[in-house]
């Protein structure tokens, strides 16, 4: 292999290793209320690059967008005080990963849905973006758990997509949403849930589960992975729709901020209505 064809490589590679540390330090050791902060920072930063992706006209149209978006997450965070507000906003999230889930099946054809107008794209990012902010800065306010549920969260992700690659890549064969990722197999999934039900069985000890509650928790964690490919395939789909192969290029090796949470945006709001005050 040529050193042009490892530098993507090892520039990821790179990357991973500065950034994984330092979301893990901000989620364990950050009070809820910074975490809500930092968070918002990194939501801000894909706004801008959804604002791209939605065809938001100039510069100024996607800097509002932008603004309008983070001052929205002032007002859930106020939502957030109230627990039915928290879980009525988690199953609209739901209710929108569902409908998104049709689309990336009925892909090219469902284009219709969104490209007969910018505000329709626009909205779609505060469906994707919004929610996701909501999920994590309720689960870190879980008391103790909180910040351990979202490592569990960050490494189910990890996991399933490293199980994914190397099982796809090994046995992948039949395509699990060609005309939206061709890439991505039948088999690789396969492989990803086998890994994350690992790391969720090994973690049921660590957060202390009842024994009664383990089996629910685990296909929870199972029903997050394949919400969390859904994010992926929801992302690819806009971007294929909008021509570009990256949202951005802020994060070298990985594209932009939304190439990294695009299967968080859809596993968070999942995993926090599965999980929070029902089996912890």
């Amino acid at each position: 292999m040529s050193a042009d064809k490892k530098s993507p490589l090892r520039q990821r590679i790179i990357t991973a290793l500065v950034l994984a540390p330092l979301v893990i330090v901000a989620v364990l050791f950050l009070p809820t209320a910074l975490f809500a902060l930092m968070l918002a920072a990194v939501v801000g930063l894909a706004a801008g690059e959804w604002a791209r992706l939605a065809g938001l006209p100039s510069r100024q149209t996607q800097q509002a967008y932008v603004a309008l978006v983070v001052f929205s997450l002032l007002l859930v965070w106020f939502l957030l005080q109230q627990q039915q507000g928290l879980v009525l906003l988690l199953v609209a999230a739901l209710a929108w990963w569902l409908v998104a889930a049709t689309w990336v099946i009925r892909y090219p054809a469902s284009t219709v849905a969104w490209t007969t107008a910018v505000w329709r794209r626009g909205a779609i990012g505060f469906l994707v973006l919004i929610p996701a902010w909501a999920a994590l800065v309720a689960l870190h306010g879980h008391g103790e758990q909180g910040p351990r549920l979202i490592l569990l969260l960050m490494l189910l992700i990890w996991g399933a997509d490293s199980g994914a690659y190397f099982a796809g890549r090994k046995w992948g064969k039949d395509k699990l949403a060609p005309q939206v990722s061709p890439g991505k197999s039948w088999q690789g999934l396969w492989g990803g849930l086998a890994t994350a039900v690992l790391v969720a069985v090994l973690f049921t000890s660590l957060l202390s589960i009842h024994v009664e509650h383990q089996l629910y928790f685990i296909a929870i964690c199972i029903v997050t992975i394949i919400f969390s490919v859904l994010g992926d395939l929801v992302e690819s789909m806009f971007k294929r729709d909008a021509g570009v192969k990256d949202s951005g290029n802020l994060l070298p090796g990985h594209g932009g901020v939304l190439d990294r949470i695009d299967s968080l945006t859809a596993a968070a709001p999942v995993f926090a209505l599965g999980t929070l005050g029902v089996c912890l």
